[in-house]
Parts: C-alpha cells; sequence; structure tokens
C-alpha cells in the first residue's frame, strides 16, 4: 500500500498530481494523472494533453487513495523508476 512514507519507492503511474512549483512558471499548478516516468521526467495527463515536467526543477503534491497529499521533492524522484522501486532504505 502507498503511503507517505513509502512514496519515493512506489510507482506513481496513475497517481493524481499538481505541479506545485517549478523553476518553469508554465508548469507551475498544472493537475492531471502521471500517466508515464522517465528517469528525469513524469508525463502527466491534463485532460487532452500529455505534459512533460522535469523532476529535478518541480516539487509535486501527490493525492494518495486514502485522500491524503504528500509534497514531494522532484529531485528525490530523479533514476528510472524501476531502480527507485527496488531501492531499499537504510536506517
Amino acid at each position: 500500500m502507498i503511503t507517505a512514507q513509502n512514496i519515493c519507492r512506489h510507482e506513481l503511474i496513475g497517481l493524481p498530481v499538481t505541479v506545485y512549483a517549478s523553476t518553469n512558471p508554465a508548469q507551475t499548478g498544472i493537475t492531471g494523472i502521471v500517466c508515464g516516468e522517465t528517469r528525469q521526467m513524469l508525463e502527466i495527463r491534463a485532460g487532452d494533453r500529455t505534459l512533460r515536467v522535469a523532476k529535478k526543477y518541480a516539487t509535486f503534491d501527490m493525492h494518495l487513495p486514502d485522500d491524503t497529499q504528500v509534497r514531494v521533492d522532484g529531485s528525490v524522484l530523479v533514476m528510472k523508476p524501476e531502480r527507485r522501486i527496488s531501492m531499499r532504505i537504510r536506517n
């Protein structure tokens, strides 16, 4: 189950997301569903368009299935999704 504690190690595709802040002012406020992910980009389906946002330069509000909202600094997400998901977090 996805929680605020494990969101950085979880699959992001399918989650509702809002771009809270970005170095590109045109991207701030984009709201949609994550439909794709690469090492450096999130693809967000906003209406009938798919927009690409650089992870490194943005902060995202992720909306979890249990109706909580988590703010994530995109720079912690910058790596291949399959590698990020399989990473172990050391205590």
